[in-house]
């Protein structure tokens, strides 16, 4: 769900602010001084620090829901959690990243609530309308404190805090992340830029998948293969290459797998 809300926020400052297709960077990372040193164009920041409970909003009561069969339902109230984003503005001058913020500060005061037409299915059906509190005096009193736990310098911030309603019992599904992308090279020229894919996959096989030798061959690197028969092979350009997997009795088995792909789990008889 929190990532569903960085997708709403996300799209509003594109609409509101507005910005135009690759004006400006929009990241949830973490704004230390690594992350910030490779900033390439204009970015927008908004690093998720802190989430907490709404105690004011607390209602421990149970709901009743009276059915038309002479039944009655009884579910537990949501819990309304507050989630606190520091947004911040990052480009060449000072000047620049004043605008960022200032743009930024107009749009989301322009929105007491995220707007329904931007919400995605997982949010809806909340209590009420999706609060925004931005830039309240009582928040993020100290940044200088989370500066230095960042290891960066003190900077302007805006506070965002979310309120959303969380259901405890809604069941929450969705895909692993098989495979990654690392692109090296300048944002501005996409075409030119080196890409590398760190995949994963899991072994299956009738005894310990840790027992077995997984070995991609066209490096001769040897993967590590974890007890639940899981692996991790890292820096792969796109295209195809040959995963041997050897038992302890001399048994091996060559597989073709292609980067990128949808899945690298493999079958071992």
């Amino acid at each position: 769900m929190i990532s569903e809300l960085d997708e709403v926020l996300r799209q509003l400052l594109i609409r509101d602010m507005p910005i135009r297709t690759g004006e400006v960077n929009i990241e949830f990372d973490q704004p230390k001084r690594e992350w910030s040193s490779r900033l390439s164009r204009p970015t927008l920041n908004l690093f998720l620090h802190h989430l907490c409970e709404n105690t004011t909003l607390r209602a421990p009561e149970w709901e009743i829901q009276r059915n038309g069969d002479g039944t009655a339902t009884r579910r537990r109230t949501p819990v309304r959690m507050d989630l606190h984003y520091m947004i911040t503005a990052w480009a060449t001058e000072p000047e620049d990243e004043h605008r960022l913020l200032t743009r930024a500060l107009l749009a989301l005061y322009r929105n007491a609530t995220l707007p329904e037409d931007l919400l995605p299915e997982s949010l809806h059906g909340q209590p009420v309308p999706i609060p925004l509190l931005i830039a309240d005096p009582d928040h993020l009193r100290n940044p200088a404190d989370i500066w230095s736990a960042l290891d960066n310098e003190l900077r302007p911030a805006i506070s965002c805090i979310v309120t959303l309603a969380l259901n405890p019992y809604q069941v929450l599904t969705g895909p692993l992340v098989r495979t990654r992308d690392l692109r090296l090279g300048q944002s501005a020229l996409p075409a030119g830029q080196d890409r590398f894919w760190m995949v994963g996959g899991r072994l299956r096989a009738a005894g310990p998948p840790a027992h077995l030798r997984l070995t991609l061959v066209e490096r001769g690197q040897d993967v590590q293969v974890q007890a639940d028969g899981r692996f991790v092979i890292g820096n792969l350009e796109a295209g195809d290459y040959t995963l041997e997997i050897a038992a302890e009795e001399g048994v091996a088995k060559r597989y073709k797998v292609t980067v990128p792909a949808k899945d690298y789990d493999i079958e071992f008889p």
